[in-house]
């Protein structure tokens, strides 16, 4: 009995336990009833003289004793063989979501870390954050950029008026995706964008902790212009690429704001103060094709590798007295040329693909008609040799060769 309660523990197939249990009890019954038969029927002769007659002999007792074992200990094996299975799909199936969860967290990470910059995103992250919590900081010296596109709206109205509203749409998320694209490079990592408001681009410098990792405190505030300028030569490859014209209109100025997180279903990050006013009065107020900067922002950057020219007294709103402003000329032509090399030797711009795209498209097209005109100028040439003397036979199939 023992060996045939040991089989329901080895990790077999059923149907090799179930075969291994009929030779085990077939054995026992063989055993029984011929090895040991004369000491059965002793005991049957001794119970019937001390006892009475019995209607079932004990070697047929036994035997379907062990039958009945047989078939106890095979329903079990097989219940257990059912619940290993399920817990080993349990065990598969939980491992499976815990590894789902992980990725959603990390996706979740990553979704957040685009939606808020990433220290601010890390700070939403901590386990120990109380839920009510509103985040907020003051900083002292921040860089904000406001920098627009003026006559996007008149491409806009035009392709509204010729139904082509969704590629103007598709046009201006090509650019901001390639303003976007050159925040990923290590020289603007200190960079945040804020948002876009139509064809309006706003990013601010000095609000991530990197800043005070900097000997000099106005560092940032010089990326933000290097940003400003790799702006301009972006948008200028997109016009190559485009057909237009487009001008970027920038305004710049720095000072203390204060930076938050507001809402509950989408939140957003945002600065605020009189520092984000004036750098949309410099916006606004610009021209096209410049960047306008306050006298304080020139003092910080010309003395930092960059050239201004004086505008003139402007009326700013919000302000008591006229504002000296200055538009910049350039900066150094060796870092300036050395940002254009870093920036055409990087990715492919999604303006370079599409282009690239409609020119693939283009030239299909053209090698189709021109394959159908050089198809019809062989027959042309062919029937014309057809009449002509022997003695034009090569110069015409030259004629031809050469067409084709």
């Amino acid at each position: 009995m023992a060996m045939l309660t040991c089989t329901m523990f080895i990790r077999l197939h059923h149907l090799i336990k179930l075969l291994m249990l009929v030779a085990m009890g077939t054995a026992y019954s063989i055993l029984i009833q011929l090895v040991f038969k004369t000491l059965f029927e002793k005991y049957d002769e001794y119970y019937q003289n001390n006892e009475g007659e019995r209607t079932v002999g004990i070697k047929e007792t036994c035997v379907l004793l062990i039958a009945i074992f047989v078939l106890a200990l095979y329903y079990h094996g097989r219940t257990l063989d059912s619940t290993a299975r399920l817990d080993f799909l349990w065990k598969l199936q939980a491992k499976q979501e815990l590894d789902d969860m992980g990725d959603l967290r990390e996706h979740n990470k990553h979704l957040l870390r685009n939606i808020l910059p990433k220290h601010v995103a890390e700070h939403f992250l901590e386990k120990d954050r109380q839920n009510e919590e509103l985040y907020s900081e003051s900083h002292e010296r921040v860089g904000v950029m406001f920098a627009s596109i003026p006559n996007f709206s008149e491409f806009y109205s035009q392709s509204d008026f010729e139904n082509q509203g969704v590629e103007c749409l598709r046009l201006l998320n090509e650019i901001i995706a390639d303003f976007d694209e050159l925040l990923s490079e290590e020289r603007f990592r200190g960079i945040e964008k804020v948002k876009t408001i139509g064809s309006t681009y706003m990013a601010s410098s000095g609000l991530t902790p990197e800043k005070s990792q900097s000997n000099d405190e106005w560092d940032h505030l010089v990326a933000l212009m290097d940003f400003a300028l790799a702006m301009t030569d972006t948008l200028e490859e997109c016009n190559k690429h485009s057909f237009n014209h487009f001008k970027l209109r920038i305004g710049i100025y720095q000072g203390p704001v204060i930076a938050g997180v507001i809402g509950a279903k989408k939140p957003q990050y945002d600065i605020w103060g009189n520092t984000v006013n004036v750098a949309s009065r410099m916006d606004s107020t610009g021209e096209m094709g410049r960047i306008q900067v306050t006298e304080d922002t020139y003092q910080i950057l010309s003395r930092r590798g960059f050239t201004f020219e004086f505008r003139g007294l402007i009326y700013v709103k919000g302000l008591k007295n006229k504002v000296k402003t200055y538009f910049l000329k350039g900066r150094s032509r060796a870092i300036r040329s050395q940002s254009t090399i870093r920036r055409m030797s990087g990715q492919h711009t999604l303006a370079a693909i599409v282009y690239g795209l409609v020119k693939n498209k283009q030239v299909q097209r053209y090698k189709e008609n021109g394959a159908k005109e050089i198809d019809e100028d062989t027959n042309m040439r062919k029937s014309a040799y057809s009449v002509r003397k022997p003695s034009g036979e090569h110069s015409s199939i030259r004629e031809v060769d050469h067409a084709q």
